[in-house]
């Protein structure tokens, strides 16, 4: 919008920075990739830093997520505005506490950087699986797919919460979304303080645990009761989907960005159809609007509210023109018919009447099931492309699998890793380094200093392993003069750079190097020694896609160079 402001920052910051206004107490407890959100809502509380009514929030540190939760509800229970961050085992820690606060009706946001949950081996990557073990906590589950995405949809929770005293678990991706460091457009204070009504506030407090209006709660009840007093919360379920498509439009009506429960991308009368939620699709789109503009009949529809699931906004968003679909989880449960969303379009459509619902009366038609991402596998267009590609065939596979290569159960469907959809004027970058060298920390610095300096839009994600210091970390930039929703890794850099010379002789640095890229090698030889050090496959096998002139060539050769004649890159 006209007079926007913008900020360079991660996904986790975006979070932080909507839920520190809303809160007055927020209970914290770290844990990869969720931390930075408690620490960051810590450092501004002790710079007193105030929130929308002009108090500074306690932020208190539990001994574990169980006690965070368990300060949530404490919380709310005396009429706070109360919230949380967590991911993975730390999120399945909080469930008994989960299910006492939905049935308690009790408005909150927990903010979840989507994690792996530790099964045959623990890791620290994303995927949804954390997130699906709370699906029958009651909570209303609201998906962001970018940073943007994600402070938008922050503010979107809390007021919805507070309308409807049903709880949200907002969540995004872990590291690819909560790490990635992206320009977007801010909200301002004032902006977050129009979207609260002061009304909702009072009642929150009006139903607070209080000695002068004594209430008795946590009762213990038989089963004469019991059942009826669960069936009661039905009318709070069946108006919430409104109530958040209506806080979106609200939204959309100050900042000027629109966000429904499904949103639907591509050709007006797609035959083929994606469906999916999170990070994942930022390339499903890229590759839906290429293909789109190649005449084929592909579209995607983007799922935000997952909990209440609408199956009849669902449907409404298809286009009447679907064939076959393709349901995407980044999940997977194992001994199940198909993975939650599956299953939840599936019952959608056979309860709505689709014609993907029933089966016999269009013999083409049919719903297809697919796991991608788990652990932060790379999810990228050439992959939506291969799952598009899958729809087409007289026999595609009910379950599959795309971004590995199965050889046991022959789930997985080949792709072709030279499609791509990076547009050419979009400047990328790689750069290779060394844990605590300071190679992540200067390409943020050089993602926020040209998305704070310049028109361009900025991009950064990082990529380590899980010991991070002293292990080789891979920075990916991209900049762009349109906003960036590529949510994969850079393929075909226009700028590659390696901080350790000894790289080379264990790395293929250069991979990722597109033709007539720029090579900065931080060498310890100079000019006229540096071509008798580098290894054979470095000199004769890869530096031709850069030049085959070495007189021509720019890769530079001196230490720590610093290159002045990249055109069109902010390098």
């Amino acid at each position: 919008m006209q007079g926007a402001t913008f900020a360079t920052l991660d996904g986790n910051e975006a979070a932080a920075y909507i839920a520190h206004q809303l809160s007055e107490v927020i209970a914290i407890y770290p844990i990869t990739p969720a931390s930075p959100m408690g620490e960051l809502a810590d450092a501004w509380s002790c710079r007193e830093r105030e929130n929308i009514f002009g108090a500074v929030p306690d932020v208190v540190q539990m001994q574990s997520e169980a006690g965070a939760a368990g300060a949530v509800h404490g919380a709310l229970q005396t009429g706070s505005l109360t919230t949380t961050f967590t991911a993975s085992q730390g999120l399945l820690l909080m469930l008994p506490e989960m299910y006492k606060i939905s049935g308690q009706l009790l408005p909150t946001v927990f903010h979840v950087s989507a994690r792996s949950l530790a099964t045959h081996a623990l890791s620290i990557f994303g995927d949804h699986s954390d997130v699906m073990g709370a699906r029958s906590t009651g909570w209303a589950m609201l998906a962001s797919a970018s940073v943007q995405e994600v402070q938008d949809l922050s503010l979107i929770a809390h007021a919805a919460t507070l309308q409807s005293r049903v709880p949200f678990l907002h969540f995004f991706d872990g590291f690819r979304t909560s790490h990635e460091v992206s320009k977007i457009e801010s909200i301002s204070p004032q902006v977050v303080r129009q979207m609260i009504q002061d009304e909702w506030v009072t009642q929150h407090r009006q139903r607070a645990l209080n000695p002068e209006h004594p209430t008795i709660r946590g009762t213990a009840q038989n089963p004469d009761v019991f059942f009826q007093a669960r069936e009661a919360a039905n009318t709070y379920y069946d108006t919430l989907p409104d109530i958040v498509q209506q806080t979106m439009d609200r939204l959309a009506q100050k900042i000027g960005r629109a966000y429904h429960l499904f949103d639907y991308v591509g050709a007006p009368d797609a035959q083929r159809v994606i469906i999916m939620m999170g990070s994942g699709i930022g390339a499903a789109e890229e590759a839906v609007a290429q293909l789109s503009q190649q005449g084929e009949k592909v579209g995607l529809v983007k799922v935000r509210l997952y909990r209440p699931f609408d199956a009849a906004r669902l449907v409404a968003a298809l286009p009447t023109s679907v064939r076959r679909i393709a349901v995407l989880d980044r999940t997977k449960e194992p001994g199940a018919l198909g993975e939650p969303l599956y299953q939840d379009v599936v019952t959608a459509l056979a309860e709505h009447g689709h014609p993907l619902g029933q089966r016999s009366e269009v013999a083409s038609s049919i719903v297809i099931g697919g796991r991608y991402g788990l652990s932060s596998k790379e999810f990228t267009p050439a992959m939506t492309r291969a799952v598009f590609d899958e729809l087409k065939r007289d026999d595609p596979k009910l379950h599959f699998t795309v971004g590995i290569h199965d050889d046991v159960t022959n789930l997985s469907l080949p792709w072709d890793q030279d499609f791509s959809v990076e547009a050419a004027d979009v400047t990328t970058a790689v750069f290779y380094g060394l844990g605590s060298d300071g190679t992540v920390g200067a390409s943020k610095n050089s993602v926020k200093i040209v998305g704070e300096e310049t028109p361009l839009y900025a991009q950064g994600y990082f990529v380590y392993d899980s010991k991070k210091s002293g292990t080789v970390t891979v920075s990916h930039l991209r900049f762009s003069p349109r906003p960036i929703q590529s949510t994969y890794l850079v393929d075909q850099a226009k700028f590659v750079s390696c901080s350790q010379f000894n790289f080379l002789e264990r790395l293929d640095i250069l991979k990722e190097a597109a033709p007539g890229a720029t090579f900065l090698l931080n060498s310890p030889h100079d000019a006229a020694q540096v071509w008798e050090h580098l290894p054979r496959e470095t000199a004769s096998s890869r530096l031709p896609r850069c030049s085959r002139n070495r007189k021509q060539s720019t890769i530079s050769k001196r230490p720590f160079a610093r290159r002045t004649d990249v055109g069109g890159s902010p390098w």
